[in-house]
C-alpha cells in the first residue's frame, strides 16, 4: 500500500474517532509512574480491569520508593484480577527497584532506558513515552494494531518490531501518536477479531482484505 492511500485511511479513522492527546490512552493514569505500572499490568487483560485496581494499588504504593519496598503478597492480592499476578508482581516491584537504583525514582523518558526495566518491551515503552511525556518515539504494536495493520494492508509482517518499522516508514511522524488509538478504536467498534462488520466499515474500499474477497 502506498503512503497516500494509507494516510487517507487514517484521516477517515481520525474523523470517525475524534480525540485529543489526553484521551488517546485507555488507561486512566495520573502521572508517568502510574502509566508505566498500569501498562505493565495490562498485558493479557482489559483496560477496564486495570483501571479498576488503580486506586487501591497507588493509594498503597504511590511512587517507586514505596512499591520497591512492597510486600509481594500484598501486591498480588491487589492485582489478582489482572491475571498472571505472580509474574506481574515480580515485574512491577522489580521495575520500581530499578527506577530507584538507576533513575532516582523517576520514570525515564527514552525507549532505550525504559526497556531496561523488568516487564517493559518496546510496546510498553512506546506507550509511556507517547502518553506519559507526549513524545511519540515509535508506535505501540498491540494485538489490535497487529491484526488491523495486516488486514488493512499496512504490513505483511507478523513480528511486532517489523510491523512497527513498516508503520513508521509508511506514515509521517504526525500520525505516530494516533495510530494505536485509531486502530484499537476501530478494532473494538467495527473490525472485531471474531466478526468484522465490513458493511459498516468506513475504510473498506481501501482495505486489502475486503478488496481481495472480491466484495467491491
Amino acid at each position: 500500500m502506498n503512503a497516500i492511500t494509507a494516510e487517507s485511511i487514517l484521516e477517515e479513522l481520525d474523523h470517525q474517532y475524534p480525540c485529543n492527546q489526553d484521551e488517546m490512552n485507555f488507561l486512566k493514569f495520573r502521572n508517568p509512574f502510574e502509566l508505566l505500572i498500569m501498562t505493565i499490568l495490562s498485558a493479557q487483560t482489559t483496560d477496564v480491569t486495570i483501571n479498576g485496581l488503580r486506586d487501591e494499588l497507588f493509594s498503597a504504593y504511590p511512587d517507586a520508593s514505596s512499591l520497591a519496598r512492597a510486600d509481594p503478597l500484598d501486591v498480588e492480592r491487589i492485582i489478582h484480577s489482572a491475571g498472571f499476578y505472580h509474574s506481574k508482581t515480580k515485574n512491577i516491584i522489580g521495575a520500581a527497584k530499578m527506577l530507584e537504583e538507576n533513575f532516582g525514582g523517576v520514570v525515564p523518558k527514552t525507549i532505550e532506558e525504559l526497556t531496561t526495566l523488568p516487564g517493559v518491551g518496546r510496546k510498553t515503552a512506546n506507550i509511556v513515552t507517547n502518553h506519559g511525556f507526549h513524545d511519540a518515539c515509535g508506535i505501540a504494536v498491540d494485538t489490535h494494531v497487529r491484526r488491523l495493520s495486516q488486514k488493512i494492508g499496512f504490513t505483511q509482517h507478523t513480528d511486532p518490531d517489523k510491523i512497527e518499522t513498516d508503520l513508521m516508514t509508511l506514515f509521517s511522524k504526525k500520525w505516530w501518536s494516533k495510530i494505536n488509538f485509531l486502530l484499537i478504536s476501530h478494532g473494538r467498534a467495527v473490525c472485531t477479531a471474531k466478526k468484522p462488520d465490513c458493511m459498516k466499515c468506513i475504510i473498506r474500499h481501501n482495505c486489502q482484505s475486503y478488496i481481495c474477497r472480491g466484495e467491491e
